[in-house]
């Protein structure tokens, strides 16, 4: 029973963090992994074409990213302020959510000031309510209408990059930190396993005949949070808003039932389909929150393979991928990871599991 946090536990030199992308989505390196044989197979990711055929389905999280990190200056002191924005909780009122740093400088009845390149204000917003000791309720002071206000908030606001990279957000990240297929906006972080994908790649699978699913999972900073009990099963998932739509389940059923490989593309789409799992064991149509955590032993109902990249230490997204693969056999692939130079987490290598 793989149920303990430290057995999660790897030693992953820096250097492996990708900071940047690789120079063309589906270049990156692709290490396939045969879970019935334990085989590990070193390839680029185009090569993924290799592994599907007619009447296979791949899932995409058609979400896309916002550009939740703001910075702006207070009120008076002009204490220059990082605003990263969680979610939208009232778009009538435009509340909002969000972290605020530093935190101690920012208290209820704040005014808050972003400004543009030109130092012209743009948005102003006021403090109202505290929500944890980073957390502040705020809301945006804008008379205009709503394509206004998300025109002004994507020019003001910058691609939000997880701490882990640690270089500014450059003009580069506004496209790469988006797949090809973002549709529906509500993330904070991109659902990175698509992010290899190109259009050329997406074109030659679908001439193939491989069949694609979009589902929805907006991605909330709590994919990233770290997990801070020992025993898992009394860790707590932040929930995460999702829809998967009768078309979807239409196309992932049909696969199923004429025993075609099902192949979700990233932890998320695994994370919204074993939310939504009836009663025979196939996909259903469903949306609303999730906060489902996914760790050894797990039984997968609708997908049989799966496309992910390489995980952090003790982090959610790697207990879920070693409950899918297997915690001997993942692990060991990741020590191979290390040893080959793999990149790892979001600009990073993908891994197939098969």
């Amino acid at each position: 029973m793989r149920t303990k946090l430290s057995q999660f536990s790897f030693e992953l030199p820096k250097k492996l963090i990708a900071q940047y992308p690789a120079p063309n989505r589906d270049e990156s390196r692709l290490m396939v992994i045969d879970k019935q044989s334990g085989k590990i197979e070193h390839k680029v990711f185009k090569d993924i074409l290799n592994y599907f055929d007619e009447g296979d389905v791949m899932i995409f999280n058609n979400t896309k990213v916002f550009p939740a990190r703001l910075y702006g200056r207070k009120e008076k002191t002009g204490a220059k302020i990082e605003v990263f924005l969680l979610r939208e909780l009232n778009n009538e009122s435009r509340l909002w959510d969000v972290l605020v740093d530093p935190a101690r400088k920012i208290r209820v009845g704040n005014k808050l000031y972003f400004s543009d390149d030109h130092d012209n204000d743009i948005l102003v917003a006021e403090v109202v309510d505290n929500t944890t000791s980073r957390g502040r309720t705020i809301r945006f002071l804008y008379e205009g209408s709503d394509d206004e206000f998300q025109k002004e908030l994507n020019h003001l606001g910058n691609t939000p990059l997880p701490k882990y990279i640690t270089r500014p957000s450059e003009e580069l990240d506004r496209d790469r930190f988006q797949t090809i297929f973002a549709k529906e906006i509500g993330a904070v972080a991109a659902p990175t396993a698509g992010l290899h994908f190109s259009r050329e790649l997406m074109k030659r699978l679908e001439i193939k005949g491989v069949d694609f699913a979009e589902l929805t999972l907006h991605i909330g900073l709590g994919t990233f949070r770290s997990i801070d009990v020992e025993d898992l099963s009394k860790h707590k998932m932040d929930a995460e808003y999702f829809r998967i739509t009768a078309e979807s389940v239409e196309t992932v059923n049909r696969a199923k039932e004429g025993r075609h490989r099902v192949c979700a593309v990233g932890t998320t789409s695994i994370r919204a389909v074993e939310s939504a799992v009836s009663a025979e064991g196939l996909l259903k149509p469903a949306e609303g929150w999730t906060n489902k955590f996914i760790y050894p032993p797990y039984d997968f109902t609708i997908a049989d393979s799966m496309i992910t990249n390489f995980h952090l230490p003790k982090s959610s997204l790697l207990i879920m991928v070693c409950a899918f693969g297997g915690y001997e056999l993942i692990m060991h692939a990741y020590e191979e990871a290390i040893k080959e130079d793999y990149r790892f987490f979001s600009y990073g290598d993908a891994m197939l599991i098969k």
